[in-house]
This record gives structure tokens, sequence and C-alpha cells, in this order.
């Protein structure tokens, strides 16, 4: 299972663990979000990438949206 918990205009993905597997992150010049890993090195598991990936699928086809955040 991964948590997915905004901050700022992007969503940290948070592992069982607590871990902080990375973000996903809106990409301007491709128009599109995006998942970084926070390590390069670090290995997601088969249910994560597919939790990970359904989240990014889904904010590319609209279906949910990043809550924005108002710093003023």
């Amino acid at each position: 299972m991964v948590l997915f918990w905004p901050i700022q205009q992007e969503l940290n993905c948070i592992n069982d663990s607590g871990s902080i597997l990375g973000k996903i992150k809106f990409d301007e010049s491709n128009g599109q979000y995006i998942f970084c890993l926070d390590n390069e090195s670090a290995a997601l598991s088969s249910s994560e990438e597919s939790s990970i990936s359904q989240k990014v699928f889904a904010l590319n086809s609209g279906e949910y949206s990043i809550p924005a955040q108002d710093d003023d």
C-alpha cells in the first residue's frame, strides 16, 4: 500500500513503513504528472509501482487533482 500525501503542488508517495518513496510532480515540459524517485538506487515493489502508476494515470486523466496550497 502507498499513501499519497499532498505537499505544495506535489504528492509524497509513502510506503507502509513510513518511508517516502518519491513524489508525483507536474512536468510542465510535457503537460503530464510524473513520478520521481527520491533515491535513484531505491527499488519499488510491484504493488508500490502499481499504486503509483494508477495514481499518476488518474491525475493525468483528470479523475483526481492535487489540492492547491495557498501560502498567503
